[in-house]
């Protein structure tokens, strides 16, 4: 379905709560014509807080003062021993850009895991590299990568990263991915300083032009010791808003509900579902990391064991009609 910019105009700034709740029932049929009433998880492994870049708004930035840490490979696969017999079946490996994790390392893990749970899907999420980089974790058995675009807006880019960090690099690493053979997930923070509409514009004419697997969005949330740390954070409502339209544009989207969501809102992950997302997250990484992955203020970080974590998500999925598959829940192309 396409929708008009001003037709995307009017969903967003509209005070009319019969239009919003139409917006997002639409959303939920376009969703469960393409997948049923399914929600997947994926266990997420932070694997490192150590980041050679200084984005403006990252509690992680190479300039913030913290405790830093890294995950060992064997951390690593207990992990994901401890999620397989918990039901997940992807992984998705998230840290900053740690040149620790060479190609070398990272490869190594990935075959192991794919060795040792061949049914499962491996994601990365370890910032940009090089196109021949990419290749070797895909040869190596990575299924998907994701990489926030952040903003479709080259002006806007430069506002939120450091001079050295490139707009248009970003966008190669997008592409290169896609031309690799992985399942690519973008995104973007709502409500990050100096978005305007027309930003958010460019960001869903470039989701509906790239098609990506999957798409990432939650509320911007201030990070302590970062240049934005006095700065609003984003609208629950208008991160609510953006998913359902995503869904719309883009109907075969892998679309989680994200955790920054969950921190701003103690029903934010149901009420993303209820506007068409259909990922949901569950932290596997040790307890004693989980705080220090601090990309942001207040993180969601429950402090249960991730068994309780995954029963929690089943519980709180079931009762709003959504089934949780044991399920590497694929891209339906």
């Amino acid at each position: 379905m396409n929708l008009s910019s001003s037709e995307i105009e009017r969903l967003l700034t509209t005070s009319d709560p019969t239009l919003v709740d139409e917006l997002k029932a639409e959303a939920c049929r376009v969703r469960d014509e393409v997948y049923g009433r399914r929600v997947f998880m994926r266990g997420l492994i932070e694997i490192s807080n150590h980041c050679k870049n200084n984005c403006l708004y990252c509690g992680i930035r190479r300039d913030v003062h913290c405790t830093r840490y890294r995950l060992s490979k064997e951390q690593i696969l207990d992990c994901c021993r401890q999620g397989h017999e918990l039901g997940f079946r992807t992984f998705v490996m998230q840290g900053g850009e740690d040149g620790w994790f060479t190609d070398d390392v990272v490869c190594d893990i990935v075959r192991t895991v794919k060795r040792d749970f061949p049914d499962c899907a491996v994601t990365l999420s370890l910032g940009e590299r090089g196109r021949e980089s990419f290749a070797r974790l895909r040869e190596a058995g990575a299924d998907r990568y994701l990489l926030r675009h952040e903003t479709a807006d080259e002006a806007h880019y430069s506002y939120l990263h450091p001079a050295e960090m490139s707009f248009a690099h970003r966008m190669q690493c997008l592409r290169d991915l896609r031309d690799l053979g992985y399942q690519v997930g973008c995104g973007f923070m709502v409500g990050s300083p100096h978005q305007t509409l027309d930003t958010l514009q460019k960001d869903l004419a470039f989701i509906s032009d790239f098609r990506p697997e999957m798409v990432g969005i939650g509320p911007f949330i201030p990070a302590a010791g970062t240049p934005f740390e006095h700065e609003r954070a984003g609208s629950v409502e208008l991160t609510i808003r953006l998913l359902a339209i995503i869904r719309i544009l883009h109907p075969h989207v892998l679309l989680p509900a994200t955790s920054s969501l969950g921190t701003m809102h103690p029903q934010g992950r149901e009420r993303a579902i209820a506007a068409g997302a259909n990922v949901v997250m569950p932290n596997l990484s040790p307890q004693d990391t989980r705080a220090l992955y601090s990309i942001y203020n207040n993180k969601l970080a429950t402090g249960s064991e991730a068994a309780e974590s995954a029963a929690d998500i089943r519980l709180r999925m079931a009762a709003i009609g959504m089934e949780v598959p044991t399920d590497r829940g694929d891209f339906a192309s």
